[in-house]
């Protein structure tokens, strides 16, 4: 079962957005709309009502989603230094030929394809989009001994893990285990060059990053973030800039000994099919939408 279901962003113009995604990453509209009350009320950001969104799938129909959320970032914010989802990362088939097409693109590159250490079945690069948000563009060529990872079916495909920037990486992969019933995954050190970049970090320097599972599925990455790190400034009652929130499913969201924000109840659309939805806040206040199965 893949839990992963979507990632919000908020972005001052949504439906400008959605063209950049279809233009340069072949994504498609699947919604459009105002964000009601209500929903912005059970994300906690009841400023957010009103604004107008976007929902985008990948060009394989995978049924994994990007939402964009019209909002205005205070001044203050910076990509890659604050607590918070930090970073989207999406499976392509071809890295290098990925990279030539970002380079003719408004998405900046920040990390050109590289291999990972100790990781060679993966070979990332990373972009930072007009709206300040971070993607990881991810070719995969095999899976990992204990962990699943997707195979591409379309040039850029679906969004299939979210990075999550905290201040006490044992604390959080506790939360998502004691509170969503995930489990932790791999645990290492590796260098990093976006995050070392974004502190002024030598090149080199070894940052600590954990997986979190279910079953063989890996969908979230956990980072340990510098000491300079700071909380996510926020408009008061909104969306948090940048990537907002993570959408994941649950088998059984009765089952769940969550603290809601607001009651779940059934959401239609894209995301949502009709299913019961609520959200909680993960440490360091990041917002997770759950959308439960039964």
């Amino acid at each position: 079962m893949k839990l992963l279901r979507a990632a919000t962003l908020v972005t001052q113009d949504p439906a400008a957005t959605a063209e950049r995604y279809r233009r340069w990453l072949d994504y498609s509209v699947v919604e459009t709309g105002i964000v009601a009350e209500e929903l912005a009320t059970g994300w906690g950001a009841p400023g957010s009502a009103g604004r107008s969104y976007c929902v985008c799938a990948p060009a394989s129909g995978k049924e994994v989603f990007l939402r964009f959320v019209q909002g205005d970032p205070p001044a203050e914010y910076r990509p890659l230094r604050s607590f918070g989802w930090a970073a989207i990362e999406i499976c392509v088939q071809d890295v290098l030929a990925v990279a030539e097409r970002m380079a003719a693109s408004p998405f900046e590159i920040i990390g050109p394809p590289r291999r990972l250490d100790g990781l060679p079945t993966i070979f990332p690069m990373q972009v930072r989009g007009p709206d300040q948000e971070i993607v990881f563009l991810t070719q995969i060529d095999g899976d990992l001994p204990d962990q699943d990872l997707p195979r591409a079916s379309s040039l850029i495909d679906k969004l299939f893990i979210l990075v999550l920037a905290c201040s006490d990486i044992a604390a959080t992969s506790r939360w998502f285990g004691d509170v969503l019933r995930l489990h932790p995954g791999r645990d290492i050190e590796l260098e990093y060059g976006v995050l070392s970049d974004a502190f002024a970090l030598p090149r080199g320097t070894k940052h600590r990053i954990a997986t979190i599972t279910h079953g063989r599925d890996v969908f979230l990455e956990v980072d340990q973030y510098p000491q300079d790190s700071v909380m996510r400034p926020c408009h008061a009652g909104e969306l948090p800039p940048g990537i907002s929130m993570a959408t994941l499913l649950t088998p059984d969201i009765s089952a769940l000994q969550a603290e809601w924000i607001a009651a779940p109840r059934h959401l239609d659309g894209p995301i949502y099919g009709g299913m019961r939805s609520g959200t909680v806040r993960a440490p360091d206040g990041s917002l997770v939408e759950v959308v439960g199965l039964a």
